[in-house]
């Protein structure tokens, strides 16, 4: 199955949710306020938020007015390029080797599965990759991440659970420096926001990270998000960005939910971009975000 498949497969709940009105709207019509009405509820129901959808339908009558646009059919094309502009508004992170990749996320978003296929993805790129284990929280953390380890043929670096997580952050950055490797992937606990002392652990980590990552060495933090849970992915972004700069989103899950338009209003209203997908359940199925794949694979 090719790329653009896997991703249109992976939208297909969302798309089939909103399709049959999607197409309907646009098949001939003049535009009337019961048009943009309509609209606006595809739209909302989709998962886009309100605040994305009433920019979208602002600025696309403003374009409708410059093209002098009087019939439905054209206004179709025209809202998926506003859509497509407003996701390139915040370009993808394309920092250079060597790297320090820290991933952060809550319990259950599926943190350690795309930290297990994004080793795989840059280790068959024929880079060399090592994953940390500085979740020492949760019981079996390390156990299962050293399966992906393994799937993913790549090295790991953990300690006891219960360590400080500090400390394997730093031991593996030695590792890091001694082995040349291209990629250090840390994987964090799933903390709760809302705790002070897990977010202040998080800090921590991003300390040492900062100071003992050698000079040249690109930093960069990801946040892993459910899609399923739609608009309140959000606030979670919101949140551990106070702890630490989120450069991008892992969105997961995006084949389990029929409101996939949520990628919109985490994309322009938190100005970070999704910068993968899950797609699948597999270790192959994690795609860089292209935002024409994606809006063509749901308002197509």
């Amino acid at each position: 199955m090719g790329i653009f498949s896997k991703i249109k497969q992976a939208l297909s709940k969302t798309k089939s949710a909103i399709s049959y009105k999607f197409d309907k709207l646009f098949t001939g019509g003049v535009l009337d306020d019961d048009f943009y009405d309509e609209l606006e509820m595809i739209l909302l129901s989709s998962d886009i938020g309100a605040t994305v959808t009433d920019r979208l339908l602002e600025e696309l009558k403003e374009v409708v007015d410059k093209k002098h646009i009087r019939t439905t059919e054209p206004v179709k094309e025209e809202l998926k390029t506003l859509m497509k502009n407003m996701l390139d508004e915040h370009p993808l992170p394309r920092p250079p080797m060597p790297m320090i990749m820290m991933v952060v996320g809550v319990n259950g978003v599926g943190k350690t599965t795309a930290i297990g296929k994004l080793a795989a993805r840059i280790s068959r790129a024929g880079k060399s990759v090592t994953i940390v284990a500085a979740d020492t929280f949760r019981a079996a953390a390390a156990d299962q991440l050293t399966v992906w380890a393994e799937r993913a043929g790549v090295r790991i670096v953990k300690h006891a659970e219960g360590a400080d997580p500090g400390a394997v952050v730093y031991d593996a950055i030695a590792s890091f420096k001694a082995q040349k490797t291209d990629v250090l992937l840390i994987d964090t606990a799933g903390r709760l926001h809302n705790k002070k002392n897990l977010m202040n652990e998080l800090e921590k980590m991003n300390r040492i990270i900062e100071r003992e990552a050698p000079e040249g060495t690109s930093i960069i933090k990801f946040i892993v998000l459910d899609a399923t849970t739609g608009q309140n992915a959000i606030s979670q972004v919101e949140v551990f960005n106070e702890a630490t700069d989120i450069d991008g989103i892992i969105l997961t899950k995006l084949d389990g939910t029929a409101k996939g338009g949520v990628v919109l209003p985490i994309v322009c209203e938190l100005e970070v971009p999704v910068v993968y997908i899950g797609v699948g359940e597999g270790i192959d199925d994690i795609e860089i975000f292209k935002s024409d794949e994606f809006v063509d694979g749901v308002f197509s």
